[in-house]
């Protein structure tokens, strides 16, 4: 059912655990946001051999969070605050254009964060692999990758707030070593070795995907936002606390090791750090960067995970998907969901690092284009939708914000490759395939979907209470077709019992 209570929707499921799941607080959800977004340094070392030495790559690290972090984070705030629900952009999206659009926004996005998540074991034995060779021979590798999904698998079965504050400690970890590299590093700092470039070795489409990779994904924990304590103060305050951690754990650790050491730009690939370490403080610092990108990797599975597993949940409480992807454990976990998603990241982890890392931005791209069209599109549709957290610009302030961004979005499309859009443009057409077969579904009855509430956002009164705008779906055939039902009563009770008569009705004439 859903319900108003000042100005915030509250969703109740009815498969929802007795006993009350704890909330997530600011600290615990700063450190998802980091770990949806970043995970600390690993990763961005080969944004400075693509970009032919230091000065692009610190640069990308200074100028993309303006043009790119800042406004998705920003945009993220106010409609995550004004939809406080599980299944986050979905709910955006849906009401900006309908549920169809609704759905494969959703689907993209999950399709994607799969993708990525499925990096992250990899990238785990990676590291590890450099101390323990046995890694790189593949009898003693596949159990591993196994191993470590089905372990954190487990770890997010076992609840948010569990995965929320392993992900604090997980930050600390890995953040110290690099603080402690960077004041070792000081003496030796030379300012000049940061205005290394060379634009003949400059790889524009590896430098562009490596910025946007490791800057993206704000809106990600938007998927959690039903799961969050008091999310309309909450949510602003810990994606202005991400975007600082993330910026700073990319620019301090690139700014000590490309300030102190004389490498050539050809060396910066994934995993130099270690060696950074190495060279500036001993095999101790080498040993411990190690073990802190390990732990990182873990981190960021984890984040990826729930905000996935969450946002099948949220889809499946709108009537999007079957209900058995709203049941919950006894945890307060979607267990089917979760199943799922690491289902998706075991089949996908035998592709290479780069095809994914490229899969994944297009598709991420085109849904994000969408969303700023949503977030523009709602300002104009539904000025009096209650925003606790509101940008401060008017329309045409909000577009202005969207453009740059939106521009970046089309450039990093722009410079896929063929087989990327030929990939991309397979999974688009499975969404729209999905989509059909799943209304078929409803219709004809052939699973169980919780989907008989309708999608509904708090509008602000002027007495200061709320009232509930539905999502008005049109055509004439809409209701049969769509995924989403209006309903108009505002006592919720009354309204199912009113609806099961005369379904019930129906049925008999």
């Amino acid at each position: 059912m859903w319900m108003a209570e000042e100005g915030i929707m509250v969703s109740e499921s009815k498969n929802a655990p007795a006993k009350t799941s704890p909330k997530l607080t600011l600290l615990p959800l700063i450190a998802l946001i980091f770990y949806e977004v970043s995970g600390g340094p690993f990763g961005v070392e080969d944004s400075v051999r693509a970009g032919g030495g230091p000065l692009l790559s610190l640069l990308g690290f200074l100028v993309f969070p303006l043009i790119w972090s800042i406004p998705e984070a920003l945009v993220t705030a106010e409609l995550a605050t004004s939809f406080p629900e599980n299944g986050g952009y979905v709910l955006w999206i849906s009401a900006a254009f309908g549920p169809f659009w609704g759905f494969q926004e959703g689907f993209w996005k999950w399709f994607s964060g799969v993708m990525d998540n499925a990096l992250y074991p990899v990238l785990f034995l990676d590291y590890l692999k450099h101390s323990f060779p046995i890694f790189n021979r593949m009898v003693a590798r596949i159990p591993a990758l196994l191993g470590i999904t089905f372990s954190l698998t487990y770890l997010n079965y076992r609840g948010l707030h569990i995965v929320g504050f392993s992900a604090v400690s997980l930050a600390v970890f890995s953040l110290c070593p690099f603080v402690v590299m960077a004041i070792i590093s000081i003496p030796r700092i030379r300012v000049k070795q940061w205005l290394v470039v060379d634009f003949k070795k400059v790889e524009w489409r590896g430098y562009f995907n490596s910025m946007f990779w490791n800057l993206n994904y704000w809106d990600k924990a938007s998927t959690l936002a039903g799961e969050v304590e008091n999310p309309s103060k909450t949510f602003p305050k810990a994606l202005l606390g991400a975007v600082v951690v993330v910026v700073s754990s990319y620019l301090i650790p690139l700014l000590a090791g490309t300030g102190a050491l004389n490498s050539a730009s050809s060396e910066w690939t994934d995993g130099y750090f270690a060696q950074v370490g190495m060279l500036i403080g001993g095999v101790w610092l080498k040993w411990w960067i190690q073990a802190a990108a390990a732990m990182s990797n873990m981190g960021l599975f984890e984040a990826e995970m729930s905000s996935d597993a969450f946002q099948l949940l949220g889809m499946s409480e709108m009537g999007m998907l079957p209900a058995i992807f709203a049941s919950r454990s006894k945890y307060g976990t979607p267990t089917i969901s979760i199943l799922c998603s690491a289902t998706g990241v075991i089949f996908l982890s035998w592709m290479s690092f780069q095809e994914i890392l490229e899969f994944l931005n297009f598709l991420y791209a085109i849904g994000m284009l969408l969303e700023f069209a949503a977030f523009i599109k709602l300002r104009v549709k539904k000025p009096d939708l209650h925003r606790p957290y509101k940008v401060p610009f008017e329309t045409f302030g909000a577009t202005m914000l969207c453009l740059p961004p939106a521009l970046l979005l089309v450039l990093v499309m722009c410079l896929a490759s063929l087989k990327t859009f030929f990939v991309s443009g397979a999974v688009i057409i499975f969404g729209v395939l999905l989509y059909l077969v799943l209304v078929q579904a409803k219709d004809r009855k052939w699973v169980r979907f919780d989907g008989e509430q309708p999608a509904e956002t708090p509008i602000h009164c002027p007495d200061g209470h709320s009232a509930v705008s539905h999502f008005h779906e049109e055509g004439a055939d809409e209701a049969a077709v769509g995924l989403l039902t209006d309903l108009s009563s505002v006592d919720t009770e009354q309204q199912s019992s009113k609806l099961r008569s005369e379904e019930e009705a129906l049925k008999l004439e």
